[in-house]
């Protein structure tokens, strides 16, 4: 962590402290083996979305989503986007329907913690970028809610089957047409998108079904053959496979049709780690960790509260196991 810190605010805080540099590696040593954990901050510093009523909760969303250490883990964030807050977080190895389920039902747990009288602290909806894992873990834990596709994963995803250098007129129009999904907001806008949709498959429907056979391999079947235009076609089923979860928002006004909020989240701890090259994976998730808590610090009374409830030793989670 140290060794790629700035070196000007490097050196003036060992200037400051008058200690060397491996003094200082030793003194934050402590903080990268203990971290408080999600479960602990939600105690010592209850969410707004708690707090809003004093008998249950406003309407809030719930955002999920990850940050990849590389092939080394992910740490999950949930966020409640209506009051802009991480509300939890852990570390999984991928993010797997376990993982999920292990996150919903601990989260769960801290929503319903007085009994019944809080089941209405439960999320009035949930945006996330649609993996397979999120969408069943959602579904089984939090029942028929509305879920919202980030649009912007669509479209970026769709951008990188569609290279704005193509040749191909197809690909180009498909392109445009997937451009404008974040900017549909009534169904009216809806059914003008669907149909130029199927204009485009009237006038191309050709390029998604044409083959390419293989002039040297052989099946038993005859020669190898593969699509042509595979990723015009991955770019189409992307777009057409299942219309439902791209317009949920336009019939839940809380429901945002992106998931901007925590890929802000996201940026800014993609920085931190940049800023901060060279740790370990365990390092690298207490220090997210730590950050995340200090999220939740607004005022100098909540920064004392997390201070004191780490110095009782009570947070005591490694932060390579299922931590939360």
């Amino acid at each position: 962590m140290l060794a790629a810190e700035p070196r000007g605010k490097l050196a003036n805080l060992i200037e400051l402290n008058q200690i060397c540099r491996k003094t200082l590696s030793v003194r934050f040593k402590v903080f990268f083996d203990r971290f408080v954990s999600a479960k602990d901050v939600w105690r010592v510093l209850p969410p707004i979305l708690t707090r809003t009523k004093a008998n249950g909760c406003d309407p809030w969303i719930l955002a999920i989503d990850g940050k990849w250490l590389h092939r080394n883990g992910v740490v999950m964030i949930y966020r409640d986007i209506t009051h802009s807050e991480n509300i939890f977080w852990s570390y999984h190895t991928s993010e797997s329907y376990s993982a999920i389920y292990f996150d919903l039902k601990a989260l769960l747990g801290l929503l319903t913690a007085d009994g019944d009288a809080n089941s209405n602290c439960l999320p009035s909806g949930v945006i996330s970028d649609w993996k397979g894992s999120i969408v069943s873990g959602v579904r089984d834990y939090l029942g028929d809610i509305p879920h919202q596709r980030c649009l912007a994963h669509v479209v970026r995803e769709a951008k990188r089957f569609l290279p704005k250098g193509s040749s191909f007129r197809a690909v180009l129009v498909l392109r445009e047409i997937a451009k404008e999904l974040p900017y549909i907001k009534t169904k009216k806008e809806v059914a003008g998108w669907k149909a130029e949709l199927i204009r485009w498959e009237t006038a191309y429907d050709c390029l998604l079904k044409e083959r390419t056979y293989s002039q040297t391999e052989v099946t038993k079947t005859g020669s190898r053959w593969w699509y042509t235009h595979g990723n015009l076609r991955r770019a189409w089923h992307l777009l057409t496979n299942n219309w439902y979860p791209f317009f949920v928002h336009i019939d839940h006004n809380l429901l945002p049709n992106t998931n901007n909020s925590v890929e802000g989240v996201n940026c800014q701890l993609k920085n931190k780690l940049l800023n901060h090259r060279g740790m370990k994976t365990p390092q690298q998730v207490s220090f997210l960790f730590w950050y995340l808590s200090f999220t939740r610090t607004k005022t100098k009374q909540s920064l004392k509260k997390l201070w004191d409830e780490w110095k009782t030793g009570k947070s005591s989670e490694k932060a390579t196991g299922n931590v939360t």
